[in-house]
């Protein structure tokens, strides 16, 4: 599994020939978007700094799309969305957190979720054994850098890869979590190339992924 950032929330994750999207960045957004070929596009919240199902499109066919929440499979792959809320951008709006298994991985993806309080009881009790965990740290409508870092711990993850840090890897956001996490200085990587056995030993390590354009 190869596991790509491009900045916001938008992360690309590829096993094999299948591309998985999460929350592509809309040409509408004031943040910069990323066009590339995906099979499945996961979006939390309909907004246009998530929701660019545009962008992910191969030419004429277009991905399957998820949107909220539900019990949904796939060519194989379950994926669970569970509701929460969040009030990005000034106004509540209904955040998806998807968890799905991939290569016999759990992934947990919390979107633009604002606080712990978002999360119900359902996805509290189902968001257990957590493989990688995907984390909004920016604060500004998303859990804030300490707030990110409680949930994170206590979700007990192998990996923590913060996301919706800003434009780069020097913002405050960014600095501050791995401040929390006990990783001041911790570099970056272009991409995380995983699979199951090298989680073997691993308890919340966080591994910072810098925004990439691809």
């Amino acid at each position: 599994m190869i596991i790509t950032y491009l900045g916001v929330e938008s992360l690309k994750v590829q096993f094999g020939d299948t591309v998985i999207a999460y929350n592509p960045v809309s040409k509408d957004s004031k943040f910069k978007s990323t066009k590339y070929g995906a099979d499945i596009v996961l979006v939390s919240v309909n907004h246009k700094d998530f929701n660019g199902i545009d962008q992910a499109a191969r030419g004429d066919k277009a991905p399957f799309v998820i949107n909220g929440p539900g019990e949904y499979e796939i060519g194989g792959i379950f994926i669970r969305g569970f509701h929460s809320k969040t009030k990005y951008d000034g106004q509540e709006m209904i955040n998806t957190i998807y968890l799905l298994n991939l290569e016999n991985m759990n992934l947990c993806f919390l979107g633009a979720l604002d606080s712990a309080t978002s999360i119900d009881a359902e996805a509290s009790e189902a968001l257990d054994d957590i493989d990688i965990l995907f984390a909004p740290i920016g604060g500004n409508g998303v859990l804030s850098p300490a707030e990110a870092n409680k949930i994170a711990v206590g979700l007990e993850p192998k990996i923590i890869i913060p996301i919706h840090y800003g434009d780069d890897i020097s913002t405050t956001a960014l600095k501050a979590f791995l401040k929390e996490g006990g990783e001041e200085g911790l570099k970056a990587e272009e991409k995380l190339t995983v699979k199951k056995k090298d989680l073997e030993g691993k308890e919340g390590d966080i591994v910072v992924l810098a925004p990439s354009a691809s």
